[in-house]
């Protein structure tokens, strides 16, 4: 099985950004990939008026219809980050959206103290099958809570993948590069699977995020890894 981790550089439009998702979405196609993962956030970004807006979801959905009709074209299946409201609580979402149709949501469980303004907890882990594959989701600083790992290992899971959006001030994102790189590598190690990040990169909202997904696997090996400020396609046989 190929997997495929994005990184890339999100805007607060939704239209640059689902053709950028369309384009790593074909590159997918050419490069013969089964699973594809975008960062936190890869379809909006945090577009502030957007978040504000109750109407959201009738603006997120056609785009989420859209990335669908390309996964069937493409036969890929894939993860995209986006918010989305669930009754009247605004969540950090992560879709899994399968070839077929079928579509699955992961909702952030330990937002930031600022995403708490916006953003309602999610309540529950989520693993998903693929190709006889067993995967755990997470978003961005779900990745500091060893709990949620230790469940996608009693639950069985060959890898898990983490979305993030890490933007900082210009400073403080280069104190947390070696942070945010070896914590995925922890989690590897620790529970004996694959982890998969797929980070932003560049400037958003006055803030920066200095890239370096990666992809490595239980024995914490790097396969494979992005620089601070390129846009990438990683891919990794699994």
């Amino acid at each position: 099985m190929k997997i495929g981790v994005v990184q890339m550089k999100i805007s607060n439009s939704i239209e640059n950004n689902l053709l950028k998702i369309a384009n790593f979405l074909e590159q997918a196609k050419v490069e013969e990939i089964d699973l594809i993962c975008f960062p936190e956030m890869a379809l909006t970004g945090y577009n502030i008026e957007l978040l504000k807006s109750m109407n959201l979801n009738d603006i997120i959905l056609p785009a989420l219809d859209k990335i669908s009709q390309l996964a069937s074209k493409y036969s890929v299946c894939c993860i995209i980050g986006h918010p989305f409201y669930e009754g009247k609580e605004l969540k950090n979402c992560a879709s899994i959206i399968f070839p077929d149709g079928r579509c699955e949501k992961y909702y952030k469980l330990h937002p930031t103290e600022i995403e708490k303004k916006i953003f309602s907890d999610g309540k529950n882990p989520l693993v998903f099958e693929y190709k006889q594959k067993r995967f755990g989701t997470a978003i961005c600083r779900d990745q500091n809570f060893y709990n949620i790992f230790k469940e996608y290992k009693d639950r069985e899971c060959d890898g898990v993948f983490i979305l993030a959006a890490h933007y900082y001030s210009p400073k403080e994102a280069r104190w947390k590069i070696d942070k945010n790189r070896s914590i995925p590598i922890t989690r590897a190690v620790e529970n004996g699977y694959y982890v998969f990040l797929a980070n932003a990169t560049g400037a958003h909202l006055n803030m920066i995020s200095l890239g370096h997904s990666l992809i490595v696997d239980g024995s914490g090996c790097i396969i494979c890894e992005a620089d601070e400020a390129g846009e990438y396609l990683l891919t990794a046989e699994i």
